[in-house]
């Protein structure tokens, strides 16, 4: 498997995610949402853990880069699921989707060569995902203020880029099944505190259980998969492949709800899958 195929596998498990977030947002307590889905996907680490008899043991780098990664994680989700509540999505996945540059600057930061070829081929994925999710929500809703939706967007971006990056150096020292489960603990622990401190219910209601357990397994496979591209050549691949899953997300409505795609919206997958084309060269 390649890291491009890791991405991709993200970003198909990240994109069902989102549909379900979308439909949960306005009627569950997002923390609370949170919470759960941070629970199953741990659950889910463990199970893996278990099944394939790995052992747990992580140097005191690789365990504070996974505290990292696992921090980075939590604000990075907590942007993602505020920033769709608010909407709207032509505004939010476009900018939570640009995270592969960041990734991009930081495997440059850390000496890996990237061409100019290479930097348009993301470029073109990061633009291909932008024009479809811009293009996605043509309702006349009213939303709130836009400067607070972009900064939270933002903020969501970075800390997607950075717990990709975090987790991927904890993964090449100790491996990812332990760095994995190790950032996941530290979000979950952390959202408790906070949760506590707000006095936020713990409780998304008896309805979004189901949702939310799918929503907990697949999130686990996608950060699994991406942090898992660490020993592969070119282990930024697939960061800038996961960031895919919004144009994914409306490829499956297009697919399964039979919701309507524009001609431009077909070119910006086009684009998009062109980027990944390259990069697979």
């Amino acid at each position: 498997m390649t890291a491009l195929g890791l991405g991709l596998i993200a970003a198909l498990c990240w994109g069902i995610h989102d549909i379900t977030i979308r439909y949960l947002s306005r009627t569950v307590p997002l923390m609370a949402a949170l919470l759960f889905v941070l629970i199953v996907g741990a659950l889910f680490q463990t199970g893996v853990i278990l099944a394939t008899s790995t052992r747990v043991h992580l140097t005191p780098t690789a365990l504070l880069l996974s505290m990292g990664a696992g921090l980075a994680f939590l604000v990075a989700s907590l942007g993602l699921y505020y920033a769709f509540e608010r909407g709207p999505v032509r505004l939010v996945a476009p900018v939570i989707a640009s995270y592969p540059v960041l990734s991009l600057a930081f495997a440059v930061a850390f000496g890996a060569t990237i061409t100019p070829l290479q930097f348009l081929a993301v470029l073109a994925i990061v633009a291909g995902v932008g024009l479809v999710a811009a293009l996605s929500d043509g309702s006349d809703a009213s939303y709130p203020p836009i400067g607070p939706t972009i900064a939270l967007s933002a903020l969501s971006a970075v800390g997607f880029a950075s717990t990709f990056k975090l987790g991927q150096l904890a993964a090449d020292i100790s491996g990812e099944l332990s760095s994995t489960l190790i950032a996941r603990a530290t979000a979950l622990g952390l959202l408790l505190i906070l949760m506590s401190l707000r006095r936020t219910t713990f409780w998304p209601g008896k309805a979004a259980l189901l949702p939310l357990v799918v929503m907990g397994f697949l999130d686990g496979i996608a950060l699994l998969a991406v942090i898992s591209a660490a020993p592969l050549p070119n282990p930024e691949y697939a960061a800038v492949t996961s960031s895919m899953f919004g144009l994914l997300t409306i490829l499956l409505a297009w697919v399964f709800l039979r919701e309507r795609m524009t001609l431009p919206q077909c070119g910006g997958c086009v684009l998009a899958f062109a980027g990944v084309g390259y990069l697979a060269l």
